[in-house]
């Protein structure tokens, strides 16, 4: 799910990206090292910065009420997987390939009657055919060859894989300020660090979130406080408006044969 962290988390990513476009071991746009984290800088640690030329851009909730703006009613949304797992026909002979993560299904169906195997965390293609082999010889002749399994007798034969997806359901949705307050040693740095960023912000209509949904980022105000009582320091606050969901997820099967009626008649998918 996502909530006040990854909000705060994304943020940071974006702020870094943008100070550093082509990678953390590159020099940074400004020039000094910036140092780009969640919450207020420790006073100590700020001023042996700021005294070093170094820049700091922190990220943390702006005060105010959350507002809870919930207008969608709850549906789960689909994230399907796609399996490692791979499987052919041709003629009577099923073959499988590639790898088998822990938790996809391998079927074989065989005349209306269907076979089926959960992979595990030691399986292979092979000891998946062998799985099914052995479940498939209850019924008629089956004939198994490394990771392929060939049935003589068969009229109707069908493979296939699938691996569970994961479902998204957003049980709320809310509107919360966020400031990114830059914290640099000259006034010139400050205005370069603050435009970069600010820019960079302005923009991304929708920023994503780590469980696949996302944000909507809208600018809020910005303020400049150079304090008199620390020479060094020069900071300029950006606030910006994240209207986020809160979601719940969930493990959705995947449907390996399906029957239809229709009409009085059957089809087998």
């Amino acid at each position: 799910m996502a909530d006040q962290a990854d909000v705060e988390s994304a943020l940071v990513t974006l702020v870094s990206s943008s100070l550093y476009p082509n990678g953390t071991d590159e020099a940074s746009l400004p020039g000094p090292l910036c140092r780009v984290y969640r919450g207020w800088p420790k006073s100590s640690g700020l001023n042996a910065d700021l005294a070093a030329g170094r820049i700091n851009v922190t990220v943390f909730p702006a005060g105010g009420v959350v507002r809870n703006t919930t207008r969608y009613m709850p549906g789960w949304i689909a994230q399907p997987v796609t399996p490692g797992l791979t499987v052919t026909l041709t003629g009577k002979t099923v073959r499988f390939g590639g790898s088998a993560p822990q938790g996809q299904l391998a079927g074989i169906l065989i005349d209306g009657a269907g076979y089926v195997y959960r992979t595990t965390s030691s399986d292979t293609p092979a000891s998946v055919a062998a799985n099914l082999a052995t479940v498939a010889r209850q019924s008629g002749i089956a004939t198994l060859a490394g990771s392929s399994i060939t049935f003589p007798g068969a009229g109707y034969i069908a493979a296939r894989v699938v691996a569970d997806g994961t479902g998204v359901m957003e049980v709320r949705r809310q509107v919360q300020d966020f400031r990114i307050v830059c914290w640099c040693p000259t006034p010139s740095l400050r205005d370069t660090v603050a435009e970069v960023v600010d820019v960079a912000l302005a923009g991304v209509s929708f920023m994503p979130l780590p469980d696949g949904t996302a944000a909507r980022l809208t600018f809020a105000g910005t303020s400049v406080l150079d304090q008199a009582q620390n020479a060094n320091l020069y900071r300029r606050d950006l606030v910006y408006s994240a209207e986020y969901p809160t979601t719940s997820t969930g493990t959705q099967p995947a449907m390996l044969f399906g029957d239809l009626a229709l009409d009085g008649i059957e089809f087998i998918n």
